[in-house]
């Protein structure tokens, strides 16, 4: 147990050390059957995860979200600090053998957001998708701590299970040996008992001769005064 929590703990370390290292380039994807260009940003995290905290993060900061078909978009977008009109943002998230990709593209009216042709929009769009990247992660390590923190809790809980457990088998040992020595004070005591009973026994044996003896005697004097009484009566 006390090796999972480090290993989690190197993976909240690990997590800090990715979000360190966002990727925000220019790629063009095909939507609806039209070319687009615009940005990627490429996280180590798991694409539900992504997906899920992308759309969130877009109805918060963005404005209403659709989803249609694996297609993201928001309709009249207001992101002041990418632009002071509001915009057509289509996105899409995808994954590879590396992470996940959030690839969209922003439709200013009269231009599409491209390095070249509106750079200074391009680099506030890259700057919220990396600061998108950060929640993301943050997100992430949070998740991770309080997996470790319930990891901490049970294995609490665990321990003060096991100490409760020998606080149980000590005192039940106690009392075995309590018991033991009321058993041997017992058998001492039914020891005695013993010997006074056989005592007794061999006393009342005893009384039982002298009592036949004294019958037989008694017997006897009957017996010569019958005698006496026979002989007068001749």
């Amino acid at each position: 147990m006390r090796g999972f929590i480090l290993a989690m703990f190197m993976l909240v370390t690990a997590a800090v050390c990715q979000a360190q290292s966002v990727q925000v380039k220019e790629v063009e994807q095909e939507v609806q059957g039209v070319k687009r260009r615009g940005q990627q940003l490429s996280v180590q995290l798991d694409p539900k995860t992504v997906e899920r905290s992308w759309r969130e993060y877009l109805g918060q900061q963005a404005g209403r979200v659709k989803v249609s078909k694996g297609l993201i978009t928001v309709e009249a977008a207001k992101v002041d600090t990418i632009s002071g009109v509001p915009m057509r943002l289509v996105s899409m998230v995808s994954s590879d053998a590396t992470g996940s990709n959030v690839w969209w593209a922003l439709d200013f009216g009269t231009d599409y957001m491209s390095q070249a042709s509106t750079p200074k929009e391009y680099a506030a769009a890259e700057g919220f998708l990396r600061g998108f990247a950060r929640k993301l992660y943050r997100d992430d390590v949070f998740r991770q701590i309080n997996a470790a923190e319930d990891v901490l809790r049970a294995t609490k809980a665990e321990q003060d299970r096991v100490v409760k457990e020998a606080n149980s088998l000590q005192l039940s040992i106690e009392r075995n040996k309590q018991r033991r020595k009321e058993l041997e004070a017992e058998l001492v005591r039914n020891a005695e008992d013993l010997k006074q009973l056989e005592q007794e026994v061999q006393r009342n044996q005893q009384k039982q001769e002298l009592s036949r003896q004294r019958v037989q005697e008694m017997e006897q004097a009957v017996d010569a005064v019958r005698a006496k009484l026979l002989q007068v009566s001749k």
